[in-house]
């Protein structure tokens, strides 16, 4: 029973290492290694598989629970859905993603039997690919994968040679080490303990010897861009009667005075949906309106619109962001169509689109804007001056290898992003864990393509980050605020934009491929 409760309190500690609240930034990495070594040892000490499956679902179900605790609030506070039934889901959720985690531990336990050393490669190899494999089936919930603890941490220099499931992959090879290390101090094998302590620190000498790398270069010059956070609660967002009141609070924020006056912005950013209908139901007046505040600006604005177009493809609804200026046509915003757009490629399941047999529950939690198209996969970045912005919105930038494509240019010509963006919404899910989980995503895509991201949300985290992952600035969550940053743009390509995920995978495989070998020679 004992191993059970610290299993499940190691799992619920092991999801609190992927934001920076309420742990401290700078422990982030330390717990994770931690945790995840608990249950490394567990899983190495095991009597069988069986034993090491249940070691790993307990660690899981309780990190899943917890770190994903949220969508609780999106599906009971404005979905309406029952608490009992929100609080199901969300374990039923928990209890889906575990699954992958008890397979690692599975297959390590199997493959490594009385090998010490077999466990530790296999162990790296199978959680890697474990998060690897949850970042897409099932059209994928790579949320709170291994490697975003880590972008504080030497570890994170990883990240432009492997990307996020290769910085994954070293922190498991340290935990495993960690684990094995104390394994062998059990046996009273004190040099094979201290072989792992040296294998751990040559990891680390190497991890920093990347990050004195610099994978970019500037790219023309610095833009100044506005970042506007509304901070408008779901409810008054989607009422008939308080939508236009929320609309132009945010626009009375785009319109407060610069930070510096020699410096305004050139490019205002929205957060995702700030126009919570689809933009032919607002009237020619009011889109007049918008692009006369952007001339008066003198600015871009990138704003988060629900489009419905009628063009050759037939009729579509995508969640959109659409680039505006003070010559910007009206018959352009209503009709959707001759504008620079992004429409979203990766939706959210049930909030965005429904999957097959699940509509019945879309219609019990009561969520608007459900059933969207996606965006085709090879779409034209937005060009302001000199600098190449690349859109993308709420959890696109969970799936990093599909914001490579728009780092390099297109066939027609048309250039490669030198500045990603994100506008998010993630009101759904009050002020919680969420926010800072996600601006931890956020700056591992910065680290893993070498370009600065700037996130327009509604609630937080609003942030600009630089080409190495760092935060520039960030407004505090809930609270309603603009900000002012000056940002440069960035080219050149790691070795992750160019090989994507393929890296990381060979080696896992031949992790586990080695595994294999040493079990049969066992």
């Amino acid at each position: 029973m004992m191993h059970r409760l610290l299993l499940l309190a190691a799992g619920a500690l092991h999801a609190l290492s992927f934001s920076a609240f309420p742990l401290p930034a700078w422990s982030l990495s330390s717990t994770q290694i931690i945790t995840l070594g608990i249950l490394a040892w567990y899983v190495l000490r095991a009597g069988s598989v069986r034993q090491a499956a249940w070691h790993a679902a307990w660690f899981s179900i309780s990190n899943f629970c917890v770190g994903i605790y949220w969508l609780f609030i999106s599906m009971n506070t404005y979905g309406a859905l029952a608490a009992p039934l929100a609080a199901a889901a969300v374990f039923l959720l928990s209890a889906y993603l575990s699954l992958y985690p008890v397979l690692a531990a599975s297959v390590s336990r199997y493959l490594s039997r009385s090998s010490v050393a077999s466990f530790i490669l296999v162990w790296a190899g199978c959680q890697a690919l474990s998060d690897w494999l949850r970042s897409f089936i099932f059209t994928g919930f790579p949320w709170n994968s291994t490697g975003y603890a880590h972008t504080d941490s030497v570890l994170s220099g990883w990240a432009p040679v492997l990307g996020a499931y290769g910085v994954g992959f070293m922190a498991a090879l340290v935990s495993a080490l960690l684990a094995a290390g104390l394994v062998f101090l059990q046996k009273q094998q004190q040099k094979k303990s201290i072989l792992c302590l040296i294998s751990i620190v040559c990891l680390f000498m190497i991890s920093f010897g990347l990050k004195q790398i610099s994978w970019h270069q500037p790219h023309g010059n610095p833009i100044s861009i506005r970042l506007v956070q509304g901070n408008i609660s779901q409810d008054r967002k989607f009422h008939p009667d308080t939508m236009m009141e929320s609309m132009y609070e945010n626009f009375d924020l785009a319109l407060l005075e610069p930070a510096d006056p020699e410096a305004p912005a050139k490019v205002i950013i929205f957060p995702e949906t700030i126009i919570p209908g689809f933009q032919d139901r607002m009237s020619p007046e009011f889109w007049h309106s918008v692009t006369r505040l952007a001339e008066h600006t003198q600015s871009v604005f990138f704003m988060g619109v629900p489009l419905r177009t009628l063009d050759h493809r037939g009729e579509r609804y995508t969640n959109s962001v659409i680039a505006l200026d003070g010559n910007t046509s009206t018959e352009a915003l209503m009709s959707g169509l001759g504008l620079p757009v992004y429409d979203k490629q990766h939706l959210v399941p049930f909030g965005e689109f429904i999957p097959y047999g699940f509509r019945w529950f879309v219609h019990a939690i009561g969520i608007p804007l459900g059933d969207f198209d996606r965006g085709t996969a090879l779409q034209h970045n937005f060009v302001v001056q000199d600098q190449v912005f690349a859109p993308n919105i709420c959890y696109e930038d969970v799936f990093g290898e599909e914001l490579l494509p728009a780092l390099f240019a297109r066939p027609d010509g048309s250039p490669g992003a030198s500045i990603m963006f994100n506008v998010s919404n993630l009101a759904w899910f009050g002020n919680t864990f969420a926010l800072g989980q996600h601006l931890q995503i956020a700056r591992m895509r910065s680290m893993e393509t070498a370009r600065p991201m700037v996130r327009a949300t509604n609630t937080g985290t609003t942030a600009a980050i630089d080409a190495s992952g760092n935060l520039i600035a960030a407004l505090p969550t809930a609270i309603p605020g603009v900000l002012d940053v000056q940002v440069q743009g960035t080219q050149g390509h790691t070795l992750y934009a160019r090989t994507g995920n393929s890296l990381i995978i060979i080696l896992s495989l031949f992790c586990i491929g080695l595994g294999v070998l040493a079990r049969k020679k066992t």
